[in-house]
């Protein structure tokens, strides 16, 4: 009789557990979560390769330079590039990354030299047998340190590129470099601070998620000011006042380097969502990647069309910038949710760039490539349509804008100034005619050109 109670209780007790086993489950639901390892090594992957997107951004600069400068030109630009990315990364390594992030006070961040890795991670890596202890205090941080350095390097070459481009064949090759080492050092480092360090600008709520205005109007910026005193290339523009055209050498080159900053343009954007640890993080990657592209082909779609209506024949360089402006608006806003949005901001860039580019011929200000309407005009008005469509203020965007271009207006003429009285920053004439090529480096890019 026992033994029958007992059986009998069992089966009952079972089947109670069967009922409330996903009753359990439903009023507490299993978490999903990674760990805080994972999430650690996830954070710092995307880091890592996200700068490897944006590092490629260099090679995309160069072969858009070097198809739209003549070919006299060519090697030269291709040196520039080169040594812009280099110079950017040892000074910022040296002291631009302290300034931008260590221990901002508002308007800059402290004055020290060397940025290295974290004690906890030496610690870590010099251990026989690492600790649990040990493991927790690197992980804590959230991503490795050098990654972090690394992503945000490859931002500040980035801006010294595009002056590069404005400036091309009259600008003489180590004055300029001179300007790119106090650019990556201390004037994007500084301005820098004031948002993406936690400094006053962040303070009041400006916005700008990947940097239309810290990175790409700052780089145009100084290309607008060191084009206005250094002047424009010889017969570029005539005593009758017309504008004598100078077309590039190689567009299927410059066509390549637009892709090539476009493929970059998904690390740029996407890995300045600064972690990819959970599912919240890889979700809000995933809309900045899909406005990034509709923004970029609302551009060139845009400029194909104006250019068709205002000239009669779509312009190839216009629709290369129309991409390059596309790319630049939605870069201080690419976590919208509405899609579309990115489709009309990318649209309204393209638009920019093929009103800008005329205008800065009457003003007679000589952008060989463009950069000034892709990355300046475009910049700001990205950054104020964080205002317009995103969730950031329309006042306090502008005031970022204001406050920048005043910085680097005033900043940006100091040096070029200097450099101009002192070593001087022009060609000569006829090494202008030659081309530099052959003056300053003894070499041509096409040697094979005009020879039988």
């Amino acid at each position: 009789m026992m033994k029958g109670f007992n059986k009998g209780l069992a089966k009952a007790v079972g089947t109670l557990a069967l009922i409330a086993a996903p009753l359990a489950l439903m009023a507490s639901p299993a978490k999903a979560e990674v760990s805080e390892e994972t999430a650690f090594i996830f954070n710092t992957f995307s880091f890592l390769m996200c700068g490897a997107l944006v590092m490629w951004m260099a090679a995309g600069f160069a072969m858009l330079e070097s198809g739209l400068v003549r070919s006299k030109n060519t090697a030269t630009i291709c040196l520039k590039n080169i040594t812009i990315y280099a110079v950017a990364g040892i000074m910022y390594y040296v002291i631009g990354y302290s300034l931008m992030y260590t221990d901002v006070s508002g308007w800059i961040g402290s004055i020290s030299f060397f940025y290295n890795t974290s004690d906890a991670e030496l610690a870590l890596l010099g251990a026989d047998e690492p600790t649990a202890e040990q493991v927790a205090a690197v992980v804590e941080n959230g991503y490795s340190v050098m990654s972090d350095w690394f992503f945000q390097m490859v931002f500040v070459a980035t801006a010294a590129s595009i002056v590069s481009g404005t400036l091309a064949e009259r600008i003489k090759f180590w004055p300029f470099i001179i300007f790119t080492t106090v650019l990556t050092a201390i004037l994007y480092p500084i301005q820098g601070s004031w948002t993406w360090g936690g400094g006053w600008l962040s303070e009041m709520g400006f916005s700008d998620f990947a940097g239309s205005t810290i990175v790409h109007s700052v780089g145009g910026w100084a290309a607008l000011v060191g084009a206005i005193i250094l002047g424009p290339r010889k017969g570029k523009f005539t005593a009758d006042g017309r504008i004598a055209p100078m077309p590039g050498s190689n567009l299927p080159l410059a066509t390549l380097g637009t892709f090539i900053l476009w493929l970059g343009w998904f690390g740029f954007n996407g890995g300045s969502q600064l972690a990819l640890g959970s599912a919240l993080d890889a979700s809000a990657m995933a809309i900045v990647f899909a406005n990034t592209n509709l923004a970029a082909c609302g551009g060139v779609v845009a400029a194909c069309l104006l250019t068709q209506l205002m000239y009669g024949k779509i312009d190839l360089t216009m629709a290369l910038n129309g991409a390059i402006g596309g790319l630049v608006s939605i870069t201080a806003g690419p976590d919208l949710t509405n899609h579309f949005w990115s489709i009309v901001i990318g649209g309204v860039g393209g638009v920019l760039v093929v009103v800008a580019v005329p205008l800065l011929d009457k003003l007679k200000i000589d952008d060989v490539v463009g950069a000034i309407p892709a990355h300046l005009v475009c910049g700001i008005w990205g950054t104020l349509a964080v205002g317009i469509f995103g969730a950031g203020s329309l006042v306090t965007q502008l005031t970022g804008i204001v406050a920048i271009a005043i910085f680097m207006i005033v900043t940006s003429a100091i040096f070029w100034l200097i450099l101009k009285f002192t070593v001087g920053i022009r060609v000569p004439e006829e090494e202008e005619v030659l081309g530099q090529d052959k003056v300053e480096l003894g070499m041509e890019a096409y040697p094979e050109f005009g020879r039988s």
